[in-house]
C-alpha cells in the first residue's frame, strides 16, 4: 500500500503547471524582476482580499514580523509579548528588531496566546503584542485589541499560518495595527521560495515599511533612514497572485478534510474551533498522552506526521538568555508533549484521510498505545 506523506506539494503543482508556466514566461519576458508591476498588482490584490488599504511585499515572513515591529518604533530597551509555542521565527524577529521577547502561556483549547497571560505580563517597557494565529486558528483578537488599546501598545498579528482565516467575520491581518504574513511554500498561500508581506491600514506605516524594505530609500538614491534589503521579487509576486485566486477554494478543501478527520478519528483529542473563529487548518493537530507511540505506529503504517512544535522556544538552548526554566509555561509544556500533526494538503484524497483515521483508531483504540 502506498505511503501517505505528511505533506506533498506536487499534486497542486501538477494541477496548476500550465498556468504557472505562463506566469513565469510572462515575467521573464517583461525584463523587470524587482519592485515592478507584478509586485504592485499582487500587493493591491492581497490588500483587497485581507481587507486593508496597504500591503508591502518583503522577502520572507521573519522579515515581515521584524519590519512591522520596527515600523511602529520597537527597538532596544522595549519588550514584545508573544508565545513560546510558535515557529522560532516569531521570536527571532523580535530579537532582530532589538527588543526583548516576553514569552507567555497559551490557551489550551485554541493553542493561541492567552489574553490573561498577556495582561499579566504588561510592563512600562511593553511596546507591542504579537499574537500568532497558530495552525490556522485566530487568536482572541477581541480581548487582545482591548488590552493593546488600554495600554497604548501596538497589536502586530503573526498571520504566517492563517491566510484567509477570520475572527468575528473579519480576515485576520485586518484587525491589528499591522500584520505579518509568510508565503513559505507550505503555507495555505505558498510561493515557490521565500516570500512575505506586511499589511496595514495606516498609510504612514506603509510608507515607512517601503523604505525599511529597500535600504531606507524614499526616492531613487535618496535614503532618509535605516533599512535593509527585503523585497518580494516580481516572479514570486506574480505566482502568488495566481494562487491567491484559488485560496478560498483551497481553504474550503482544508476544512472539508478537517471535518472528515473530525468524524472519523477516535481515541485522540481533536482540535477545537472557537465560536468567533473561522479556522483554515494550515495544520490539523491532535493530542494524545502517548504521542510518541502513536507517531511511531503511524510511521510503521506508512503515514507521515510531524510535531509543531516539539520544543517550545523558551526551552531552546538558543534562548537560554531569556532565563526561563521548565515549568515556566505549564500549558505550553503540556501541549508540546502531546501534539501530533496529521497529513493535510491540497491533493490529499478522502480515501487517504479515511486510511489515516483507521490507522489511528487501530493504534489507539486497539491497544497499540497506552498513556504514561
Amino acid at each position: 500500500m502506498a505511503a501517505i506523506p505528511f505533506n506533498d506539494l506536487k499534486p497542486l503543482q501538477t494541477a496548476l503547471a500550465g498556468e504557472l508556466e505562463a506566469v513565469v514566461r510572462r515575467v521573464l519576458a517583461s525584463g523587470w524582476y524587482i519592485l515592478g508591476p507584478e509586485l504592485e498588482a499582487f500587493e493591491s490584490a492581497f490588500a483587497e482580499y485581507v481587507g486593508v488599504r496597504h500591503v508591502v511585499g518583503v522577502a520572507n515572513g521573519t522579515d515581515a514580523v521584524e519590519l512591522a515591529l520596527r515600523a511602529v518604533g520597537v527597538g532596544p530597551g522595549d519588550e514584545v509579548i508573544t508565545v513560546a509555542h510558535t515557529a522560532v521565527a516569531t521570536v527571532c524577529a523580535i530579537e532582530r528588531a532589538g527588543a526583548t521577547p516576553v514569552l507567555v502561556d497559551i490557551d489550551e483549547a485554541s493553542f493561541t496566546i492567552d489574553p490573561a497571560a498577556v495582561e499579566a505580563a504588561m510592563t512600562p517597557r511593553t511596546r507591542a503584542i504579537v499574537p500568532v494565529h497558530l495552525y490556522g486558528h485566530p487568536a482572541d483578537l477581541r480581548s487582545l485589541t482591548a488590552i493593546a488599546d488600554r495600554h497604548g501598545v501596538a497589536l502586530v498579528e503573526d498571520c504566517a499560518q492563517a491566510h484567509g482565516a477570520r475572527w468575528g467575520g473579519r480576515r485576520v491581518g485586518s484587525i491589528g495595527r499591522l500584520a505579518a504574513f509568510s508565503f513559505y511554500p507550505t503555507k495555505n498561500l505558498g510561493a515557490y521560495g521565500d516570500a512575505g508581506a506586511v499589511v496595514t491600514d495606516d498609510p504612514r506605516l506603509a510608507q515607512r515599511l517601503r523604505g525599511l524594505r529597500n535600504y531606507g530609500q524614499t526616492a531613487r538614491y535618496h535614503h532618509d533612514g535605516p533599512g535593509q534589503n527585503s523585497r518580494l521579487d516580481e516572479m514570486q509576486a506574480a505566482l502568488l497572485r495566481l494562487k491567491l485566486g484559488l485560496l478560498d477554494e483551497h481553504n474550503g478543501r482544508r476544512r472539508a478534510i478537517a471535518e472528515l478527520y473530525g468524524r472519523r478519528l477516535q481515541g485522540v483529542r481533536l482540535p477545537a474551533v472557537g465560536p468567533d473563529a473561522e479556522h483554515v487548518f494550515h495544520l490539523y493537530v491532535v493530542r494524545h498522552e502517548a504521542r510518541e507511540a502513536l507517531r511511531q505506529g503511524l510511521e510503521s503504517a506508512g503515514i507521515g506526521t510531524l510535531i509543531h512544535y516539539p520544543i517550545p522556544v523558551h526551552l531552546q538552548p538558543a534562548f537560554a538568555h531569556l532565563g526561563m526554566r521548565p515549568g515556566s509555561l505549564p500549558v505550553t509544556e503540556r501541549v508540546t508533549g502531546e501534539i501530533l500533526s496529521m497529513p493535510l494538503y491540497i491533493g490529499l484524497s478522502d480515501v487517504a484521510v479515511e486510511r489515516v483515521a483507521e490507522a489511528v483508531g487501530q493504534i489507539v483504540c486497539g491497544g497499540g498505545v497506552t498513556a504514561g
